[in-house]
């Protein structure tokens, strides 16, 4: 699933995180909110500030996430193929806008089961 790619982000986290399988991966949480998913398929979902996200789809060339085919996540969520994170450097620049804006956004509410 990305065990390279989990450890390199367990190594670079500055804060507390706690991580979670979700969206088929593994999901790294911070003060529960979702801050990125490794997906299987070993492609990153990141969670961006909205009013940031078509900067980074044009300048980084990522992709608006979806859920299914044709059905957007909404701009909050992109998806980053593995090649645009193979260097720390990279890895570093996507982990950084995920924290940046899991400062401002609000944690869903836990749902009982």
């Amino acid at each position: 699933m990305g065990d390279d790619t989990a450890d390199r982000i367990r190594a670079m986290l500055p804060v507390p995180w706690r991580e979670k399988a979700m969206f088929g991966g593994l999901s790294f949480m911070v003060d529960d909110k979702m801050l990125l998913n490794v997906r299987r398929g070993g492609d990153l979902l990141v969670r961006v500030d909205p009013e940031r996200s078509e900067k980074l789809v044009a300048e980084h060339g990522v992709a608006v996430a979806e859920m299914g085919a044709g059905r957007s996540m909404g701009p909050s969520w992109l998806t980053v193929p593995a090649e645009q994170f193979a260097g720390d450097e990279q890895l570093r620049v996507w982990l950084d806008e995920a924290l940046a804006f899991n400062r401002q956004a609000v944690a869903h509410p836990r749902r009982r089961r």
